[in-house]
């Protein structure tokens, strides 16, 4: 797929927004444009039918290297409302996300909900954090409690309607925070460790106890070496770490390799399946879901180490 550079980019975007004031005013839905599919599924629950919503990646995508592509010119210039993840998540995008106000369009990180005293932060990468927050279900009840509160403001008419949509989905997101709790609790403290081709899981790990190593850093554009794979190994032989897990958005070659590197010490373990990271599962299946995503990782995570 074709792939604008960034001036390119900013001249056609400027083109399409200006082109799509008429469109806007005729529709009177706001138009509401997202990066993660987990940031769509979030803003579909609050908002339903009452917006116009174009996520800008799909199920399998890793944000980390994402490029704005010919069909997201269209989405990001006939917006009235961006919402992305920030944190340096959509690396490629974020100078885009900082010039769209340039151009009437109201552009938000929803990062900015949190206390950054609560952000993890990187010892590979100083001064800047772990960007994977919607692992805590903390943390995303914080950000859908921003979200509504800022659709409430972009579009006052549906604010009652934002706000009953969102107060549904806020105890759904209790209850799963309870039903995770509750699964996890079949493993043994000693048997919490989760070994992934990425550091995606960290927050999760601080929520629910888990030691979390990725073989990969916070980033996927950083790739794992021989090193990284033989001492990831060892500890894993040391530890008797059961199994380790494949991400959805990432190859699973990095995890193949260290699965055949703790073979060749004479050891085994399993890969115990495949996790959703930085992209939710095909649009219509339960994976698809913010809340179907989150059951089947940990539901997955606690067969495999059990």
């Amino acid at each position: 797929m074709k792939k604008f550079s960034l001036y390119l980019l900013f001249v056609v975007i400027s083109i399409a927004a200006f082109s799509c004031k008429s469109e806007k005013a005729e529709t009177g839905k706001l138009k509401v444009a997202t990066t993660t599919t987990m940031i769509t599924d979030l803003i579909r629950n609050i908002a339903k039918d009452s917006v116009e919503l174009e996520g800008l990646m799909g199920s399998g995508v890793d944000p980390h290297l994402y490029k704005a592509s010919e069909g997201d010119v269209n989405k990001l210039g006939n917006a009235d409302l961006i919402f992305y993840n920030g944190l340096h998540l959509e690396g490629k995008l974020v100078e885009v996300f900082e010039k769209m106000e340039d151009y009437g369009i109201h552009t938000v990180a929803l990062s900015d909900a949190l206390d950054p005293s609560t952000f993890i932060g990187s010892e590979a990468f100083q001064g800047n954090y772990d960007p994977h927050i919607w692992f805590d279900i903390d943390n995303w009840i914080a950000i859908g409690e921003y979200a509504k509160e800022t659709l409430a403001e972009a579009d006052p008419k549906h604010a009652g309607y934002y706000t009953q949509n969102w107060s549904v989905y806020r105890e759904q997101l209790i209850e799963l925070k309870s039903q995770l709790k509750q699964k996890i609790d079949e493993l043994e403290p000693s048997q919490r460790i989760l070994v992934t081709a990425h550091d995606a899981f960290n927050y999760f790990g601080k929520a629910f106890g888990f030691e979390v190593v990725g073989l990969q850093g916070l980033s996927t554009a950083t790739e794992a070496g021989v090193k990284d794979v033989q001492n990831l190994s060892k500890f894993i032989i040391e530890k008797k770490v059961k199994a380790i897990f494949v991400e959805s958005s990432v190859p699973k070659r990095t995890i193949e390799a260290l699965q055949a590197s703790v073979k060749a010490k004479g050891n085994e373990v399993e890969i115990g399946g495949t996790l959703y990271s930085d992209a939710l599962g095909d649009a219509g299946t339960k994976e698809g879901e913010y809340v179907g995503m989150f059951l089947h990782n940990v539901n997955t995570m606690v067969e495999a180490l059990k």
